[in-house]
């Protein structure tokens, strides 16, 4: 375009001047950039809210979950006729745990021995009690806890000490151990042994609250033990539980797999799976009402802003700016008014969430992608908002805007 001679050529704004534009009607007009601001900051803060809160309440009943053995599988081997439990080959543990997904294994073999409070008692003292040889890590993988002393280790899993099961310490009249008495002892075949610990109820695996249990070494050199195992636990990546199970047979007994059985994947590892289904289902609904209520209170704001700075956006026309700057300006302070009150949503939504988990006990959880969705959602709804008012306001002619 040509005046006098002279060429006027369009200027463009650069970033830093159209966002300071942007800010003008934010600095002129603060409450009611504070009010816009804090409507988009509760929506925003209701996405974080009701991802995180239900995401620490999901990870609190995981974790329950968990403690129920979804991921711990038992094989044995099917009762001979007599209803007695056959021992495994005594190379299974080794042979389960060359498995993949496998991540740890631990066996347990009844002994067949007789157990008694003392020599002097009658041979019936411990009927309905078993004695029972397991590896050191065997509390662990069955999420076990003790109540009293301590359990196995990798020493005292060769000498002749016992952990007594919490329904076998009563049966036996023995009680918490205490630090400044001496231990007391148990009579186990002919050897006398050592209570070292006693097991809080194993919710996991009910047959150790009725057993004593020595280590394997102990139970090979003091009760004869042949070292062939009567139930392997075996804990797999959760994923593929399945998997493990189809193979598991094959790999403990390859000439006879059909005489091996293997627990079923418990309702527990069903349940969860389900959980996070639905978990997810309602993050997604409740995250788009927010959104949507938090675009009509932006797009409400900017369409009244418009209307009340008209002479405003005339005289900026008559001076020279261009549709395209004026739609610029109108649009910058869409998305900077729905930043502002996602930062603050964000924030907001991120303390309420810790603090109510924190309160109930739950892990504390603000997943990473609620706060990216809730800035990325803020800058969506500011865009999207802002396209009309700011159209709206660059279609304006100069004399009409500055009459009204």
């Amino acid at each position: 375009m040509t005046t006098s001679g002279r060429v006027t050529r369009r200027v463009r704004l650069a970033p830093l001047d159209l966002l300071a534009l942007g800010l003008v009607g934010l600095r002129t007009r603060k409450l009611r950039a504070v009010l816009s601001a804090l409507g988009i900051s509760i929506g925003i803060a209701t996405i974080v809210v009701v991802t995180a809160i239900p995401a620490s309440s999901q990870r609190n009943l995981m974790r329950q979950l968990s403690a129920l053995g979804t991921d711990v599988l038992q094989v044995s081997s099917a009762p001979s006729g007599t209803g007695e439990a056959v021992a495994l080959p005594a190379e299974a543990p080794a042979m389960v745990a060359r498995i993949g997904p496998v991540r740890q294994v631990a066996a347990v073999a009844n002994t067949h021995t007789s157990l008694r409070r003392s020599d002097k008692t009658e041979a019936g003292d411990g009927a309905g009690l078993t004695v029972l040889a397991g590896s050191p890590n065997l509390l662990r993988l069955v999420r076990g806890q003790v109540r009293s002393g301590r359990f196995l280790d990798s020493a005292s899993a060769r000498l002749p000490v016992a952990v007594l099961g919490s329904a076998t310490a009563t049966r036996l009249g023995i009680g918490d151990l205490g630090r400044t008495e001496p231990p007391p002892q148990i009579f186990i075949g002919s050897q006398w042994y050592t209570v070292g610990g006693i097991l809080a109820p194993v919710a996991l695996s009910p047959d150790l609250d009725v057993a004593a249990i020595v280590g394997w070494e102990s139970a090979v050199t003091y009760l004869h033990f042949d070292g062939r195992p009567t139930v392997v636990y075996v804990q797999a990546y959760e994923p593929a539980v399945e998997q493990v199970r189809a193979v598991l047979p094959a790999t403990v007994d390859p000439a006879s797999p059909g005489q091996v059985r293997v627990s079923l994947p418990s309702d527990a590892l069903a349940a969860k799976r389900a959980t996070a289904d639905t978990f997810s289902a309602l993050f997604l609904g409740l995250a788009v009402v927010a959104l949507l209520v938090g675009g009509v209170g932006v797009a409400n704001t900017m369409v009244v802003s418009v209307l009340e700075r008209r002479s405003e956006i005339g005289l900026r026309r008559a001076l020279g700016a261009s549709r395209g700057q004026v739609r610029s300006q109108f649009l910058t302070e869409s998305v900077v008014l729905s930043m502002l009150g996602g930062l603050a949503g964000t924030a907001i939504g991120a303390a309420a969430s810790a603090g109510y988990a924190a309160h109930l006990g739950w892990p504390v959880v603000i997943p990473a992608g609620a706060t990216l969705a809730g800035l990325g959602g803020a800058a969506f709804i500011g865009v999207v908002a802002g396209v009309y008012p700011a159209a709206q306001a660059a279609r304006l002619p100069p004399t009409q805007a500055l009459a009204s």
